[in-house]
């Protein structure tokens, strides 16, 4: 049997306006584009790095 993929949680805090255009592009890639929204992804090694590039717009709400 498979084992269940770790998801974690992750709300926009933060407003894309006047940000390096990498960094839109990474929230993004996040499925985050507005402040408030919150996405439920697979916690792997590219998320987590994709998180610390934009950690001032976002936050960890949960992990699973």
């Amino acid at each position: 049997m498979a084992k269940a993929a770790k998801m974690i949680k992750v709300e926009q805090i933060g407003s894309a306006i006047r940000r390096h255009h990498s960094q839109r592009e990474t929230l993004i890639g996040l499925k985050l584009n507005k402040i408030g929204r919150v996405t439920e992804l697979q916690d792997t090694p590219a998320i987590r790095g994709m998180i610390a590039k934009v950690q001032h717009l976002v936050r960890v709400v949960d992990e699973k």
